[in-house]
């Protein structure tokens, strides 16, 4: 056992690792604060799965499995993050400029629909498809008479856990994605010795070619499409693309155990007393300027090498390591929500406390701890299958579930996106589907943005580097089709996107395919990375040069429009159409509102980070200076909502899924309740005319709009409208709601608003500018008068912990690492307090925002 951070064998042969304390614990810890009792963390199950999302996901960023818990058979569905169809692409279209001129004249005679259909001829080709890799298949025999089955995800150890009885023998499977050795471990066990028996296998629905060796090894080797598929979904039916390999590793104990080989693809193990089984897998992919044809990569080799790494350890060293790395990221925040114990007990809280407790203790300083059979119930409602806390939520409005809710969101983010991976896509890593619904491609017009909102304010900063590395090829693609389609400089990107960083308009109807929007959004992302941590290094190497290119292409996109103003034209709001004057639909007109919105952000970024790195007479920061005022504003129309186009157009669907007018509240920084209150009262107007009804991602954004309007009760009304069970046999009957495994709902299962649901609930508990930070400024304070959050990031480079009681705030912790942090105010309610922080130190604030104390972290 070693206690900082290393670790060693103990005396029966198993790893123990001490972890460090995270910094949110060890700046409780320093400033007084009891320490909290652990509330379990699992989505559990009662049965197996029979459909994908009953199925329990676990990944290391680049290697995924959803694991079904079978009896008679396991299956555990493989992704890996580089398995896609195609190759690099020709994301130019020399017609384009022509095509360009006619939509832009058509526009400024108000000949919209006519626009907007000659803008088809501004399409490109359809994305690739994300692919999934295969199965493990494990056989157990027929008809198995099994009891005391639960199955489990634990989202502190980030483990699948099966157990079930045969008989009086106790089975036991456990899984994980190990990111440290990039392989997915199994250990299957049981209570009695020889009883573990099985037969394993490995497929896929690709094209393939499956051996097994001598050394107990199933090798599979194939490849990807090199097109994507069609609707049949037969991927056979291609040429060949990416080359992949999957290696799967059985390990037995036991001293009669057997292992054989069966038809030369299959494994047969009899009479063990456990067994292990390791999974690597590698593809060609050599980075999204490569083709396929021409990688030099060899999957086989690099999927020995890495298991070859893994093999070299025992199973309880891999778990350790696994433990160690995925600990060091969730652990950073925690989150406790409680009712009043009326609200627990169903009455008054005098008449049923236990007799040694009294009123004054049933809530402790700083840290909730409620009464005993208050702590019983919601212990209790951990252990139920998840999908029956889902169903009586509706009733119990159970603040653990939201609690599970909000770390589930972490731990994919976790699971699907670490450094050296590819960008988490439309369903993160986990797809079952070869035509996976949209390709499971990366969506810039909302779902990508929303899948990496978490990674800031949740202190999973590392977990965004894949969206940055994403960022860098498209603009050097989106260089090209800047030049060629728009005859622009800087860089541009559409609203769909896949692993060949495709940067042209998709095919299809412009009303989501033209929007040249996608790149200037994902830009945003470069300044808020630096917001929130003031790495300096960062934002002068990797940011401001991106920044930069997005905002010359935004300089070049703007021309001069009729009115005075510089105006967008071609210009949609995404997957919307407005009804034109001569009463027809239409999607295309110039400046919207969201177009006008992020060009905002992007312009005012690079005059930010000019003015940090010294870059403020440059070219690009003078033409942003003179273009700003020439930018039209947002306005407010007849009904007194944001106007969504910049004509006062008749919604041709008011309840439509997209609220992408109101991007100035949320994510971005252009309206705010201090500096444009009449824009504000519009935003609200515009969501409750757009109503709470959507997709997932779509009650997520809301969400968090309303915690930006201040308003707690709209927003937990979100939260209620998410927590709803969605059936897999009749997922279309409703939009948004999750499935028993917690995926969100489009639907189908799209993972954007398992991200949107914790950064909305962050912005529900902790709001800041670079200078300011609001202390839970939207807490639904009669659902959750009691709680705590440890670890949260704020801009300006600050961390913070708050617990609050009966609905206000109790205490709250700030500190920063950085001597660059630049926050200077707190605020809480009507009230305010200036602030100075010294890197290392944790400044306490008391409820009427006084400091305390100062401790050193």
């Amino acid at each position: 056992m070693a206690g900082d951070g290393g670790s060693d064998r103990d005396a029966g042969g198993e790893w123990i690792w001490v972890r460090r304390p995270q910094e949110a614990e060890a700046a409780a810890a320093a400033a007084g604060w009891p320490a909290e009792e652990a509330r379990p963390l699992k989505v559990v199950f009662a049965s197996p799965a029979r459909y994908f999302t009953d199925a329990a996901p676990i990944g290391n960023g680049r290697l995924g499995a959803l694991v079904w818990g079978g009896v008679t058979s396991e299956k555990l569905q493989l992704n890996h993050d580089t398995l896609w169809t195609g190759g690099p692409g020709n994301y130019t279209n020399p017609k384009a400029p022509t095509v360009l001129s006619e939509v832009r004249s058509l526009v400024d005679k108000g000949l919209y629909p006519e626009a907007t259909a000659v803008a088809y001829g501004l399409s490109g080709d359809e994305t690739q498809s994300y692919q999934p890799l295969g199965d493990i298949d494990l056989a157990f025999g027929e008809h198995i008479k099994y009891t005391n089955y639960t199955r489990y995800l634990d989202l502190e150890s980030a483990t699948v856990n099966v157990t079930y009885s045969v008989g009086e023998v106790v089975y036991s499977r456990e899984h994980f994605s190990s990111n440290p050795h990039q392989v997915i471990a199994t250990k299957i066990s049981a209570n009695k010795p020889g009883a573990v028996s099985c037969t394993v296998s490995l497929a896929t629905p690709l094209d393939h070619r499956i051996r097994v060796t001598d050394a107990n090894e199933i090798i599979m080797e194939g490849s990807c499409p090199g097109e994507k598929p069609a609707g049949d979904g037969n991927a056979s039916d291609h040429p060949p693309g990416m080359r992949f390999c999957a290696i799967l590793y059985l390990l037995m104990s036991g001293a009669n155990g057997q292992v054989q080989v069966l038809n030369d693809k299959m494994l047969k193990l009899d009479g063990a007393d456990s067994a292990v089984l390791l999974l690597a897998a590698a593809t060609s992919f050599e980075g999204p300027f490569v083709k396929p044809t021409e990688s030099t990569l060899d999957p086989v080799a690099s999927a020995f090498t890495t298991l070859n790494m893994a093999r070299s350890m025992s199973y309880a060293q891999l778990k350790a390591y696994h433990m160690d790395d995925y600990q060091s990221l969730f652990q950073r925040v925690s989150l406790q929500l409680s009712r009043s114990s009326n609200d627990v007990l169903g009455g008054s809280t005098l008449a049923h406390l236990p007799e040694n407790i009294s009123q004054d203790t049933a809530v402790s300083d700083c840290t909730v701890q409620m009464v005993d059979c208050s702590r019983l119930n919601e212990l209790n409602n951990s252990e139920k299958p998840t999908v029956d806390r889902i169903i009586s939520f509706r009733h119990d409005e159970d603040p653990s579930l939201v609690e599970l809710l909000f770390q589930f969101g972490r731990y994919l983010l976790i699971s699907c996106s670490r450094p050296g991976t590819q960008v988490s896509n439309l369903q993160g890593i986990w797809n079952n589907e070869t035509n996976a619904p949209w390709g499971a491609a990366p969506h810039p017009n909302i779902n990508l943005q929303m899948n990496y909102w978490p990674s800031l304010p949740c202190n999973l900063s590392e977990c965004q580097d894949p969206l940055f590395d994403f960022i860098r090829s498209l603009s050097v693609n989106g260089a090209k089709t800047a030049k060629v389609n728009y005859g622009v400089s800087g860089w541009v990107s559409h609203q769909v996107t896949d692993l060949w960083a495709k940067t042209s308009p998709d095919a299809g109807d412009p009303s989501w395919a033209l929007w040249p929007m996608g790149g200037p959004w994902l830009a945003t992302h470069l300044w808020e990375h630096y917001s929130f941590t003031m790495d300096r290094e960062f934002l002068e190497r990797t940011a401001y040069p991106l920044l930069e290119g997005s905002a010359s292409f935004l300089l070049s996109w703007l021309i001069e429009g009729q009115e005075g103003y510089l105006e967008t034209n071609p210009s949609t709001s995404p997957e919307h159409y407005f009804i034109a004057p001569d009463g027809k639909r239409a999607s295309v007109s110039y400046s919207t509102t969201m177009d006008m919105s992020i060009i905002r952000e992007v312009f005012s970024a690079v005059l930010l980070s000019a003015d940090i790195l010294g870059k403020s007479s440059t070219d690009v920061v003078q033409r942003i200076k003179a273009a700003l005022p020439r930018l039209p504003p947002i306005k407010i129309g007849r009904d007194g909502t944001i106007m969504e186009w910049a004509r006062d157009f008749q919604d041709a669907e008011p309840h439509h899924r997209h609220v992408s007018h109101l991007f100035g509240l949320y994510p971005g920084h252009t309206m705010t309740l201090e500096q444009t209150p009449d824009l504000c009262k519009a935003v609200a107007n515009t969501l409750y005319k757009r109503g709470d009804k959507g997709p997932g991602w779509s009650t997520s954004w809301k969400m968090a709009l309303w915690a930006h309007l201040h308003n707690s009760e709209h927003a937990y009304k979100m939260i209620l409208q998410l927590i709803t069970l969605i059936d897999p046999n009749h997922e279309r009957d409703k939009e948004g709601g999750l499935y028993s495994n917690l995926f969100t709902a489009h639907p189908p299962f799209q993972i954007d608003a398992n991200f949107g649901f914790p950064a909305a609930l962050c912005e529900m508990l902790v709001q800041s500018t670079g200078s300011d930070l609001y202390l839970l400024p939207a807490l639904p304070r009669n659902k959750w008068p009691h709680g705590s959050v440890k670890g949260l990031r704020a801009r300006g480079g600050v961390t913070v912990n708050i617990c609050w009681k009966e609905g206000s705030l109790h205490e709250a912790l700030v500190w920063s690492g950085s001597s660059g942090n630049s926050l200077a105010r707190v605020h809480y309610g009507d009230r305010s307090a200036m602030i100075s922080t010294s890197p290392g130190q944790v400044y306490r604030f008391n409820s009427e925002l006084k400091c305390l104390e100062t401790c050193p972290l």
